[in-house]
């Protein structure tokens, strides 16, 4: 007894790790477990301070399945009317991702020697086991009900493609270069950027990397600016500490959701807060929203006008990837892609093809991000609250193609012009003008301040005068 208690279970090397099936579909079963839990605490807490709570515990915990699912985009009806409520807490979801995807690494890792016992589709399946005891338990008639065979599908496609990403561990980044190196390998010989792959992949991430910050940016202006014009609090922060603490953990649910929204705006497109609205730099049309705080953040009806300016931070975005590109085409790919030994340098062609595919690919993945950041939250108005995912998608690629691609011609340029003339972006016709100009600069501006000092021009501070007496005073 004393030797099962001092192990952890899912480690023994004793009859369970014996059965390394076993010890991966419990892995599973328990990763799905801790991120109910994480659901589970906050809303049981909230359900017992709460004075006058609706409903029993039951109701809570269906709560609680509902938020698990809607997590990891599975669909839930709500109320009598069964209204569709498909917006996915992307904080919920990347957190039963990550977790998953750790599991599924660990495991993979442990069972390396032992192929084809157990590993990441045993994982897989004691997530799935422990999704359909959720759905089962938010199937029946309640204020959320779960639909069975959506739910399930969306459930284990998720936790599938998590577990894959963890088994595969570093080996994903290498898969996803090698799907662009056949794919560029495709392209014509003086469009094809020899070994740029790697890098197309790295200027992919900063594209996202800025358009996210561009995002967050946008959602901390208006917080500001909603902040400074308030006349008071909303409604729902009147209810009490409990409602302020529930409001508040929900919307640090959907601030993701909120960051993919303002990179939308930021694009241009912007997003809809409800049927018939559009919100974006352009102008704003709204109806009526919910009393939500992330709904105040909302810009006032009408014509954009200095709004406008946000547009600045998308064409931003695309500034590293041209140097990034440009650096890679000046060198072959070879300095910026990790290989040794001089190469080729690109051909200006290659260069611009490189940079309109990474333009492409990061406009697939903001057309996929602003589709999973959006949905319903009723019938009705409020069918379709987001970014239309085709705008978006097309406006990234715009964005980062119209600045990628120049930024990455000039660099290469930059980089490969003789060394004579690299040391200055000034042309040679000016360049000794201009020297000439801060040398005569700089002398008048050291005999003005040698006399207000009262040293007289031409004598060094503390030398003695001509006669010997020491500085003139």
């Amino acid at each position: 007894m004393t030797q099962l208690t001092g192990r952890p279970i899912l480690e023994a090397p004793g009859e369970l790790g014996a059965r390394p099936g076993l010890s991966a579909l419990l892995a599973g079963v328990r990763t799905a477990l801790l991120g109910l839990c994480a659901v589970t605490v906050p809303v049981l807490g909230l359900w017992v301070v709460t004075p006058y709570a609706d409903g029993g515990a039951s109701g809570a915990l269906r709560l609680v399945a509902a938020l698990w699912l809607l997590g990891h985009g599975a669909p839930v009806l709500r109320g009598a009317a069964e209204a569709p409520l498909t917006v996915t807490p992307l904080l919920l979801g990347l957190l039963a991702v990550g977790q998953l995807a750790r599991t599924a690494g660990r495991v993979t890792a442990r069972n390396a020697g032992r192929p084809g016992r157990g590993g990441a589709p045993a994982v897989w399946a004691g997530y799935c086991a422990v999704a359909c005891g959720v759905v089962v338990q938010c199937a029946g008639p309640g204020d959320f009900r779960a639909r069975v065979l959506p739910d399930l599908v969306a459930v284990a496609l998720v936790a599938g493609l998590a577990v894959a990403a963890g088994a595969r561990g570093c080996g994903a980044a290498g898969a996803v270069t090698g799907l662009l190196e056949r794919g560029l390998a495709r392209l014509p010989g003086p469009l094809r950027p020899v070994g740029g792959a790697p890098v197309v992949r790295a200027a992919v991430l900063a594209a996202g990397s800025g358009l996210l910050a561009a995002g967050g940016l946008v959602v901390a202006g208006a917080a500001v600016l909603a902040t400074v014009g308030s006349s008071g609090a909303p409604e729902v922060f009147t209810g009490g500490p409990a409602a302020v603490v529930g409001v508040l953990l929900v919307s640090l649910a959907l601030l993701p959701n909120a960051v993919l929204w303002g990179a939308a705006y930021a694009l241009g497109p912007g997003f809809a807060a409800g049927e018939g609205t559009v919100v974006s730099p352009a102008r704003t049309v709204l109806g009526p929203v919910p009393d939500f705080p992330l709904f105040a953040l909302l810009p006032e009806p009408g014509a954009g006008g200095w709004r406008l300016v946000v547009c600045v931070l998308p064409a931003l975005a695309g500034v590293v990837p041209g140097l990034l590109l440009g650096r890679a085409a000046a060198f072959g790919g070879g300095r910026a892609a990790g290989r040794a030994g001089p190469r080729a340098p690109w051909p200006l062609p290659a260069t611009a093809a490189a940079a309109l595919a990474a333009a492409l690919l990061a406009g697939v993945a903001a057309a996929g991000l602003g589709g999973l950041s959006g949905g319903a939250v009723a019938a009705g108005r409020m069918a379709w609250l987001g970014p239309v995912p085709w705008w978006t998608g097309l406006a990234a690629t715009a964005w980062v193609a119209a600045v990628a691609t120049p930024t990455a011609l000039l660099t290469r340029f930059r980089l490969l012009r003789p060394a004579a003339g690299r040391g200055s972006l000034v042309p040679r016709a000016l360049a000794l003008p201009a020297r000439r100009g801060a040398l005569l600069l700089r002398a008048r501006a050291h005999a003005a301040v040698t006399r207000l000092s009262g040293t007289p021009a031409g004598t060094p501070d503390g030398a003695a005068g001509a006669d010997g007496a020491g500085p003139a005073r």
